[in-house]
């Protein structure tokens, strides 16, 4: 996977998951513990520890350490969490735009000295409980990272992520799989002509088509010119056939050597297992070297420059005559000056963000593209300064499930130029400095914004306009590549490609013995899931709240979901839009900036997001709502829940000219990332015909919502819409029809409860005898938790879920024209919901499909970047492809995927793979914030995720051809169909296909 962008992640960025899981200081954190028993100078398994230093604002101890006989370096972070992650890096400096760095991050995952059978990280993701697996190629290193929480599991994976990187096979047929090659359109006929094909060819065709990551390539390639980051990393699709496999082995002997190597794991499992593996399996069979891979220092300039680029238009964006883009970039100092790089990071976030920045207020809300120049006079508030420091402690209390992985990329770009990684870790250290430089001098930042901003020469100005010719002139560039390719090509030559493109066919389509791979057994797995505690009470009389004690470090997490119910048809196209702008517009006595301020001075954020619940037991039936949450420290308490109140009791919607500026990020913003997620919208549009929920879900949150939000951007008056917001608002922000939630520490549950009493019984109710918009309206009772205890006359949690007795699925087929040179395809089956036996068997299913035929058909074969099969909690099984060079072709595989299954063309060793994929995700640990969830939004209780996972336990072969047969059969149950992409010609005289 590929990662652009100029800028450096900072502690706001990479941060934002917070602190991790080991919280739990009550239990005593034997893992720091252990940590803190190691002494400067002891050496273990070849390793010497050079540093150990307890970082208490994490609640975690760091040790650092160094290979004697390599030189590679090690960082281990021991923390009470479960969720144990390791990763390792290596500096990747490529000097061209091949994508050698990129190419080569797929390839050593093809197979290895001890793992040779093909694709053995994809193989691994069925025969592990991994909670992530993946690998990136930033613009200076490639970083392989997994996690997982079983121990016997890390070592499988760590042996194989090891032999992968230091030991790969690197075959030449895996390197035109991954990379590129030249190949017959039709590999069996040499009459045919040939073309490009490639994973990674087709992934940086797809990755182009955002003009956002076109836009901060050229600037970080004009901006440091002198070095690796004038190229592309992951290639350009125009240079990465240039790229020979000679090359790509080069490039890994001179990369991947541990002495360009930075090991770093993270979690409650002993660092010295982890050591005594990597010595054994890797270390010890190299000798140091002299990598050669440092990044010189840029050369500063004497004066400003300029570029101009240009990228395709943007058809989906709001007001296309207006797509100019303007980016004004700075040197800054070396990455690896902790200090001023932390203080640099605060200081653009006062500069940019928010409606109380300068930058907000000059340009954003101008509606103007002026040059943009900090106005150093003014100095910033303290309130300003305060809610950004309060942004730092709350993320490093809020817990996340993915702390190690947060962690390993946030010092990963410093560690990697040899900054100091525990350093850097040590915020609290930072934010006391910082506070010091204010005391010491009130203009300490007003003289950073003197020196790095105004008064720097290194400045660049680059502005990206639309181009309509721009796709119509890259496929001409990459057809006149081709032509010159093919052109310098001999006869013999064509006749090796017509050979290997057999071969290589040949070698895809073969099956693979992996006994060669590590594995875990279904036995392995947990056979029942841990208990969640909870209880439930009323506030004010008649709102239930659920309530979950947590060791949430301090922090108190609340949620409150509200009934649409009795929303009319008309005004549901615009809950999405009223959810966006709701805490952004002002409330109470506070201005939209006051507001603002107050929600960065007093909580972790405040969120308010349409929902869209299935029923668990009935395709056609399902839960409509919004639902806000917010988190903060346990004394803000009062204050959030009082700014929830004047939200609720008092929002304004008057602020017309920041309610367009609102529209028109939130238009670009959807726009923006269809590229990325356009195969999640190809399946949300396949859905639509299905079920009513489906029909909904594409209102709020498919094609339909970005292009209704373009229309709104490009009108000339708002107000129209505008005042629609508050006749939204009479059939949601009241107490009827609503439930709340609220997780915290048993200590902080007394005083958090009274505050969600007194903030329920502030609001008011709905108007009486508003009746509901849909055909019919069915209270279900919500399953009482496991273990929980009530009081207040031990009152439930009622579902108002609307059921349409008329529906009747169909199908339907949409083709998305987007200027696009790849393909995102979706196709939606209606099946069987959570409760019926046969969705166990189904998500079995889904897995078995990936991982044994669609990976092979549509990625290896057909070089999309990623396809598979899945079943979502509504009953709908869907079939997707992402970044796909084909179309009608990839249909094809997912019917011919059906015909695999229904014909039982695979092991029982492939069933135990497909579950142990499941209960990876089924058993993924659940961060203290959002234990208790399911049961408060879907009415999911421990009992039946119990049932439901005895069920997946009990899933057989038999059940597996049944249900393919029974539900995904042609003829079987109604299916649609979505596409994203370039036109078709095919489907284009298919009249059997909608263009939209």
């Amino acid at each position: 996977m590929w990662r652009s962008g100029v800028r450096a992640p900072g502690v706001l960025d990479r941060l934002r998951g917070g602190a991790g899981l080991g919280a739990q200081r009550r239990r005593g954190s034997t893992a720091c513990e252990r940590a803190r028993r190691l002494r400067v100078g002891q050496r273990l398994h070849g390793f010497t520890v050079s540093q150990v230093t307890d970082i208490p604002e994490l609640c975690l101890t760091a040790v650092k350490l160094s290979h004697d006989r390599t030189g590679a370096r090690y960082l281990h972070l021991a923390r009470e969490d479960t969720n144990n992650l390791f990763s390792l890096q290596f500096r990747t400096t490529p000097l061209d735009s091949t994508g050698v760095p990129h190419v080569l991050e797929h390839t050593v995952l093809c197979g290895s000295r001890k793992y040779p059978c093909r694709d053995p990280f994809f193989k691994m993701l069925n025969r592990s409980l991994s909670t992530f697996m993946n690998a990136f190629t930033a613009s200076d290193y490639t970083l392989y990272p997994f996690s997982t929480q079983n121990p016997k599991d890390f070592q499988n994976l760590l042996s194989v992520y090891l032999d992968a990187a230091f030991f790969p096979c690197l075959r030449e047929l895996d390197f035109w799989q991954e990379g590129w090659r030249l190949e017959h359109e039709n590999p069996r006929d040499p009459q045919t002509p040939l073309t490009f094909k490639g994973v990674v060819f087709n992934e940086m065709k797809g990755a182009f088509t955002d003009n956002e990551r076109i836009f901060s390539q050229h600037l970080q390639n004009h901006l440091l010119p002198d070095h690796t980051y004038s190229v592309i990393s992951g290639g350009h699709p125009l240079c990465i056939p240039d790229l020979t496999w000679e090359q790509l082995k080069q490039f890994h002997a001179t990369h991947y050597h541990p002495s360009n190597a930075r090991f770093f794991t993270y979690g409650s499992f002993p660092l010295e297992q982890h050591l005594k593996q990597i010595q054994e399996e890797a270390l010890s069979k190299f000798e140091k070297i002299e990598p050669n891979t440092a990044v010189p220092t840029q050369k500063p300039w004497d004066k400003p420059r300029e570029f101009q680029i240009t990228c395709g238009p943007d058809s989906l964006a709001a007001d296309s005559s207006k797509q100019t883009t303007v980016g004004v970039g700075f040197l800054l100092p070396d990455i690896t000056d902790t200090f001023e790089a932390f203080t640099l990071n605060l200081l653009s976030s006062l500069l940019i963000s928010g409606p109380n920045s300068p930058f907000y207020k000059a340009l954003i809300e101008s509606g103007l593209g002026t040059d943009f120049s900090p106005d150093v006079g003014k100095g910033f508030e303290d309130d300003q300064i305060e809610a950004l420091l309060h942004k730092i402690e709350i993320q490093m209390k809020h817990q996340s499930v993915s702390f190690g992985l947060a962690l390993t990329s946030y010092i990963a770009p410093c560690w990697n130029h040899d900054g100091d990684p525990i350093q850097l870790l040590q915020l609290g250290t930072q934010v006391a400095q910082f506070r010091q430089r204010l005391e010491e001098n009130p203009d300490f930042l007003r003289e950073k914004v003197r020196q790095y901003f105004k008064d720097n020469p290194h400045k660049l100005t680059l502005s990206m306009r639309a181009d309509h010719t721009y796709s119509e002139k890259q496929t001409q560039k990459e057809m006149e590549k081709l032509k010159q390719k093919v052109n310098s090509l001999s006869p013999k030559d064509k006749q090796q490609i017509y050979e290997k493109g057999l071969e290589l066919q040949t070698q895809q389509s073969q099956a693979q013995d992996t006994c060669c791979l590590p594995a875990l057994k279904v036995s392995d797995i947990e056979p029942t899931i841990p208990l969640t505690h909870l209880e439930v009470a009323l506030a004010a009389g008649e709102t239930p709240v659920q309530y979950c004690a947590q060791p949430t470090n301090g922090v108190v997490y609340f949620r409150a979901f509200c009934s649409l119910h009795t929303l009319p048809e008309e005004l549901r196209p615009y809950v999405p839009l009223f959810c966006s702008v709701l805490t952004k517009l002002g409330c109470g006595l506070l201005d939209y900036r006051q507001q603002a301020q107050q929600i960065e001075l007093k909580t972790g954020g405040m969120a308010v997001s349409p929902y869209v619940l299935p029923d668990n037991s009935h395709l056609d039936t399902f839960e409509q709502g919004v639902l806000f949450s917010s988190f903060c420290l346990d004394r803000n308490l009062p204050d959030m829940m009082q700014l929830w109140g004047d939200i609720f009791n008092s929002p304004c919607f008057e602020e017309e000219e920041h309610f367009r500026v609102l529209v028109k990020m939130s238009a670009q913003e959807l726009s923006n990332g269809v590229p990325d997620s356009g195969h999640l919208y190809a399946a949300v549009r396949a859905s639509q015909t299905l079920t009513p929920a489906g029909g909904l879900q594409e209102t709020f949150s498919g094609m339909d919502q970005v292009r209704l939000l373009k229309s709104i951007a490009d009108m000339a008056d708002v107000g129209s819409v505008l005042r629609k917001l508050p006749h939204i608002r009479k059939h949601v922000l009241h107490r009827d029809h609503m439930r709340c939630s609220l997780n915290a520490t048993p200590q902080q549950l007394s005083l958090a409860e009274k505050a969600v009493d007194k903030f329920v019984g502030s609001l008011g109710g709905g108007e009486a005898g508003r009746k509901a918009e849909r055909p019919r309206v069915v209270e279900k009772p919500v399953p009482s938790a496991s273990g929980g205890s009530t009081h207040i006359g031990s009152p439930r949690v009622v579902r108002k879920l609307i059921t349409d007795p008329t529906f009747n699925p169909y199908q339907m087929k949409t083709h998305f024209l987007l200027p696009f040179p790849v393909n995102h395809v979706g196709e939606c089956v209606r099946t069987a919901p959570y409760t019926d036996p046969d969705h166990a068997s189904l998500k079995v299913l889904a897995r078995l499909m990936t991982a044994k035929f669609l990976h092979t058909e549509i990625r290896e074969k057909g070089g999309a970047y990623g396809a598979g099969a899945r079943l979502g909690r509504d009953g709908l099984f869907t079939f997707y492809s992402y970044r796909d060079p084909h179309s009608t072709e990839t249909l094809q595989s997912f019917a011919k995927a059906v015909d695999w299954a229904k014909a039982g063309r695979f092991t029982q060793q492939d069933i135990d793979e497909a579950k142990l994929s499941v209960f990876s995700a089924v058993d993924a640990p659940v961060a203290p914030s959002d234990r208790g969830l399911d049961h408060f939004l879907y009415g999911l209780s421990d009992e039946l995720k119990q049932a439901h996972r005895e069920r997946l336990f009990a899933v057989s072969r038999e059940d597996l051809v049944t249900v393919s047969d029974q539900y995904l059969g042609v003829g079987r149950s109604t299916r649609s169909l979505a596409l994203l992409g370039p036109e078709n010609a095919k489907i284009a005289k298919d009249p059997s296909w909608t263009l939209r």
